[in-house]
């Protein structure tokens, strides 16, 4: 008896320990989206230099996009601007912006300062939008097909690494 009350306590601790141990592996940029593979969230949102101009998941289809969201109190996203900014000039993808609880004021002074890489970018003002895409936090980055479905989703900043290792080979592979 004396031994079983021990022992279950200590049991209990060892199978926290190891899940601890098991999550503390794990890298938040690889968490799997479970919607890789499907198609993207409707939307229709006004665009955030254009307020009376609505975009839809419908106006992408037929070309192969990146939809990256950020916002202007972001620090991460102002680290990856710079990249997204190369890209934009090399002309190789569409990028269009999911600007993800923020003021429109906000947003289109960040861009004038920093740079717009987006063909447009969207306004999500309430974050539903961004919620619909389960976004964890910003920056990240979805890779979406010609029609219309999530290949690929970025936790985090992008990388040059990121970039040349994963996103751009399979834009060219849905490219092709």
């Amino acid at each position: 008896m004396m031994n079983a009350r021990f022992f279950v306590p200590l049991l209990i601790f060892a199978v926290l320990v190891v899940f601890l141990y098991v999550g503390l592996g794990l890298k938040p940029s690889e968490v799997p989206s479970p919607l890789i593979g499907k198609t993207a969230p409707a939307f229709a949102l006004p665009a955030v230099h254009h307020p009376e101009q609505t975009i839809a998941r419908e106006d992408m289809l037929g070309q192969v996009w990146l939809l990256n969201v950020w916002a202007s109190w972001c620090v991460t996203c102002r680290q990856e601007h710079p990249l997204l900014v190369r890209l934009a000039r090399e002309n190789i993808v569409p990028i269009y912006g999911l600007n993800y609880k923020d003021t429109r004021a906000d947003a289109i002074e960040w861009l004038n300062a920093l740079g717009n890489p987006y063909i447009t970018s969207l306004f999500d003002e309430a974050g539903q939008v961004g919620i619909d895409f389960g976004v964890y936090g910003v920056p990240e980055t979805f890779v979406i097909d010609k029609r219309g479905v999530i290949r690929y989703k970025q936790i985090g900043a992008l990388t040059d690494s990121a970039l040349r290792e994963k996103i751009l080979p399979l834009v060219r592979e849905l490219n092709s």
